[in-house]
């Protein structure tokens, strides 16, 4: 059973005696939200909070995903843990792991993933409840980070695949916005190019009616690194809409 555990969370996790796979699979908290037990096994989330810094642990067993690659199945955990780690390496802002294992016990597969809390930042849900309240300016800071956090994420040559407001979260800096990204398990390559950059902002721009069509228009600005009015914008406008359109149809 290999392990991993980041540099700049061991002495905390070893100070409270958690830094190995038994001492967090056997520690007691009250979970977040119930089981998930879609895949036959179960999967859990709870909080962890070690004096000023928390934590999100995430316990898992039987809780498996098949692809080419892993056709008897793996713990979603362990493809959650290898993108978080992708994204780090490719400078694509996203949460942070502090500890990663997985180990058959019996006819069990477990599998921890421990990840830092975002406890001073907000999902953009959370910024679109009042969005029609917020200041011109903060509303403008916003598009621009999620349409930055978009495009450095595709440019690094991925997808999100779950690209929602709830996974994009922010932070204010100053006048502007940092934005990254959460529940990184259906992360793959952008094998279709611009086709699967529209597959992947629909559900976003989906799911905010809240943004006016000229502030979507910003966002793609922002993204496209073009201007707001372009034909560039424009085209994406309908590529985005017709998506839409096609995913309103088979619902």
């Amino acid at each position: 059973m290999s392990e991993f555990l980041a540099a700049e969370d061991a002495a905390l996790l070893q100070r409270h005696g958690l830094a190995g796979f038994e001492a967090l699979w056997s520690l007691q908290l009250d979970a977040v939200d119930e089981p998930n037990t879609r895949r036959g096994g179960w999967s859990t989330v709870y909080r962890l909070q070690l004096g000023e810094q928390a934590y999100f642990l995430k316990r898992q067993c039987n809780y498996l995903t098949h692809d080419l690659f892993h056709p008897q199945g793996e713990p979603t955990f362990a493809r959650e843990f290898r993108n978080i780690q992708r994204y780090r390496a490719l400078g694509i802002p996203a949460l942070s792991a502090a500890f990663f294992s997985e180990r058959k016990h019996g006819s069990e597969w477990q599998a921890i993933l421990l990840t830092r809390a975002l406890d001073d930042w907000q999902d953009l849900d959370s910024w679109l409840v009042s969005w029609p309240e917020l200041p011109e300016v903060t509303r403008q800071n916003i598009l621009y980070s999620v349409g930055e956090l978009a495009r450095t994420l595709h440019a690094a040559g991925l997808m999100h695949g779950c690209f929602y407001p709830k996974h994009v979260f922010l932070q204010e800096r100053g006048e502007g916005f940092a934005a990254r990204l959460i529940d990184l398990e259906k992360t793959r390559r952008l094998f279709f190019g611009s086709k699967d950059r529209v597959k992947d902002l629909e559900p976003l721009l989906r799911r905010v009616p809240e943004w006016s069509e000229a502030e979507v228009r910003l966002f793609l600005a922002c993204y496209l690194q073009a201007e707001p009015e372009s034909r560039q914008v424009s085209t994406w406008l309908q590529r985005l809409g017709s998506r839409r359109r096609y995913k309103e149809s088979r619902a």
